[in-house]
């Protein structure tokens, strides 16, 4: 077996397409057996290497060429203290040797129409929709290349929760925004490969079809569980839902979209100049 099929085995485990007769590729390989890393040695990247890492985030594809993401790098110890006490579960906030926050910034299109003359309403829908993403094609760019470097990487979405305070701390202006942090550095210890959902209900074929979707998660929960199985005192929402037997990724899931998240987040979005007309 290639190492590819390899790759495409423990990534997916859904006997899917192996990849049989394509050719071999350091890339691919490097983004199929990616992992998230929370557990990091002490040693600092160099400022040259992260300069870098922060060069290519930004080549990333952008809508319209309107470059419409930021990177913040957080060096200040206490504002990164105060980002970390924000979220005590995660302490790999406060621990990483580096820390980013990607930012949507609907502010710099705002502010060059008013520079030329131009005025452009950049708090709709589609202005938050275009810099979400470029935002996030800025982040998953610099995660594919920190880890070519022997970098590893954890994307911290949760920011989002605490969007007013998170702003409030890095001193965001209006129509900018946090997407999500990244703790980066050396690992000190292997993250694992987690097994994604089986292809056939996530790839589809000229329409979009999700008859198979019941009994693909069951199958998915069973083989996710038997590699690494959520423990019984990590169930969430206990007091709610109730013990379950059977514990799986779907039902963990559930859970967790059951109960609002980011509840801050659109009452920030509309404060901070987004009026999503």
């Amino acid at each position: 077996m290639s190492v590819i099929a390899e790759s495409l085995a423990r990534r997916f485990g859904d006997r899917g397409p192996t990849a049989d007769g394509a050719e071999d590729n350091e890339l691919m390989r490097r983004v199929l057996q990616r992992r998230t890393v929370r557990r990091y040695s002490e040693k600092m990247p160099s400022e040259a290497l992260l300069d870098l890492l922060t060069a290519c985030a930004l080549s990333a594809s952008a809508k319209s060429d309107f470059q419409q993401a930021s990177i913040l790098r957080l060096r200040d110890a206490q504002k990164r203290a105060a980002i970390g006490a924000l979220f005590p579960a995660m302490p790999w906030i406060g621990n990483a040797p580096v820390f980013f926050v990607f930012l949507g910034d609907s502010r710099r299109l705002h502010r060059i129409g008013e520079l030329r003359g131009k005025p452009v309403a950049n708090g709709t829908l589609e202005g938050f929709f275009n810099a979400s993403i470029d935002a996030a094609l800025a982040m998953q760019t610099m995660i594919l290349c920190a880890e070519s470097n022997g970098l590893g990487v954890c994307p911290i979405s949760v920011i989002r929760n605490e969007a007013d305070k998170v702003a409030e701390i890095l001193e965001l202006p209006d129509l900018v925004f946090p997407v999500a942090g990244l703790c980066l550095g050396y690992p000190s210890a292997e993250g694992f490969v987690s097994l994604r959902l089986p292809r056939a209900i996530t790839t589809h074929t000229d329409r979009y079809d999700d008859s198979a979707l019941a009994a693909s998660i069951d199958d998915y929960d069973r083989r996710r569980d038997a590699i690494h199985a959520i423990p019984k005192d990590q169930q969430r929402s206990n007091a709610e839902f109730g013990e379950a037997a059977f514990y799986g990724w779907s039902e963990d899931k559930a859970r967790q979209a059951a109960k609002a998240e980011g509840a801050t987040f659109p009452p920030y979005l509309r404060k901070h100049g987004f009026k999503f007309e």
